[in-house]
């Protein structure tokens, strides 16, 4: 996508709107507060707001900060100035690309930010799942183990970096990312994706959801697990195929699958497979007070250098 952007205007105070319906930690707010006022900006805090509250906060914003609240045509619309749109976190699909690439919309995310977090948050849930959920039957340990990082971004990267520490062989996939790199971590890099689920104890997916990968992980993958393989998944709930998950738990008992979203048929995986999944009540991957912080402190840094010189270095509609 090819963006004309917007010019820039020879004002000296622009309006910078941050809308979360999930609020940022306080000492976040007061960062983000801190970094817009030095800007000699204009900041307007918008928490836990409605629809209708967002329609009549942006009209006169010219940057917007955001989590996974839904941008779509319609705010855009109702935004005549606005100029760019950042995303506090990773994933961006909360965010209508294209409705703001026709509009002259600059829209970027904060990669790295949370990606420490989420990286923990899938040891910890692994962990659990090997020691059978801590119900006082004997577990297995990860050293030694294989572990196939779907997708090698930074979250990947420190996914990875954890794995080390535990002693695991690690494998990774992911097109956009050369083999040096991959090997210079100490990473085997693999190019097909049968390959990375065939031969790893453990599949990590830190993929997107896109018209490729959307409904990607199912029956046919997950049964190339080995026995008592486990999938995590910290991506995107619309990556899996549920339906074909649930016939490859049903007929591999070994199979466990866990999940930091819960799927749209969770209480049906529950039921009939138990102790073998988890998921967390809300996604949770950057959900610590360190993400948090982070992310909206990159987010209100790169809405003020878009808006002061078009700085767009995480520019994700170009």
């Amino acid at each position: 996508m090819k963006v004309k952007l917007k010019p820039f205007l020879n004002i000296t105070k622009m309006k910078i709107l941050v809308f979360t319906e999930k609020p940022f930690a306080q000492n976040a707010v007061k960062a983000i507060e801190n970094t817009v006022n030095a800007s000699g900006n204009d900041l307007e805090l918008v928490e836990r707001g409605t629809r209708a509250d967002l329609l009549e906060a942006v009209k006169d914003a010219e940057g917007l900060i955001v989590r996974s609240d839904v941008i779509d045509a319609e705010v855009m619309e109702h935004a005549p100035k606005l100029k760019v749109i950042v995303r506090a976190g990773a994933g961006y699909d909360n965010i209508d690309l294209q409705a703001a690439t026709d509009r002259g919309i600059c829209v970027m995310n904060t990669p790295g930010q949370n990606s420490n977090a989420v990286a923990e948050l899938v040891f910890g849930m692994v962990v659990m799942m090997c020691r059978n959920q801590y119900n006082g039957t004997s577990g297995s340990e990860l050293k030694g183990k294989s572990l196939g990082i779907y997708a090698f971004g930074q979250v990947g990267r420190n996914v990875a970096r954890i794995a080390k520490g535990f002693g695991m062989k690690i494998e990774a996939l992911d097109k956009f990312v050369a083999d040096a790199v991959m090997e210079g971590e100490g990473v085997h890099p693999v190019h097909d994706v049968k390959e990375l689920f065939s031969n790893n104890d453990f599949v990590s997916l830190h993929i997107p959801a896109t018209a490729e990968t959307r409904n990607s992980i199912g029956y046919e993958l997950a049964m190339m697990m080995p026995k008592n393989g486990v999938l995590v998944n910290t991506a995107r709930k619309e990556v899996i195929d549920e339906e074909g998950l649930m016939k490859a738990l049903e007929e591999r008992p070994d199979l466990r699958y866990v999940s930091d979203i819960r799927p749209a048929a969770a209480e049906e995986f529950e039921k009939r497979f138990a102790a073998r999944v988890f998921f967390t009540p809300k996604k949770m991957g950057a959900q610590t007070a360190e993400a948090n912080f982070n992310a909206g402190v990159a987010a209100a840094e790169q809405a003020i250098a878009y808006l002061k010189d078009g700085w767009n270095k995480y520019q994700v509609n170009k």
